[in-house]
């Protein structure tokens, strides 16, 4: 029986860290990871072989390159998309999570955003986005429901 096609996609980082608590999900599907390509997270393509690609690093705070960046990882997210054709999107965020996102709601995939552990009282801007549309949002504080009244609260993923 082939398993269900899943993307989990992240930024580096925490946003990876917390994507990576979800790792007993992933041996139930035909996962793939997609984050962004450092120094501190290539050891992933040892752990999960043929099972990571990865986009450029953006930093907001480049305020002259990041636009180029955003551009190219847009298009390298439709790439990896029509690649793997996952049924379900998987993210913990952030801005290199919104465009597959846009690109798996456009073509049916369902969409899962867990709102990071870090946002304790106030909305992410990856999440105030994909909120509109997500199949299922997650929130791991139960004071974020507020913010976000349509969201699951279901404890830490930690």
């Amino acid at each position: 029986m082939k398993k269900t096609s899943v993307i989990f996609i992240s930024s580096t980082g925490g946003h990876l860290s917390e994507m990576l608590e979800l790792k007993d999900m992933f041996k139930k599907y035909d996962y793939h990871i997609i984050t962004e390509k450092t120094k501190s997270n290539t050891s992933l393509i040892k752990k999960h072989p043929n099972r990571v690609d990865f986009l450029l690093y953006g930093n907001k705070h480049n305020l002259l390159l990041y636009p180029c960046v955003v551009i190219a990882n847009s298009i390298k997210s439709l790439i990896y998309y029509l690649k793997y054709r996952p049924k379900y999107i998987i993210t913990t965020g952030a801005h290199t999570a919104a465009p597959m996102c846009l690109i798996g709601n456009f073509f049916g995939s369902k969409i899962v955003f867990i709102e990071t552990f870090a946002n304790v009282e106030s909305k992410t801007m990856t999440g105030k986005y994909v909120y509109r549309f997500a199949d299922k949002f997650i929130v791991q504080w139960p004071n974020m429901k507020k913010l976000y009244p349509k969201a699951e609260y279901n404890g830490w993923i930690y």
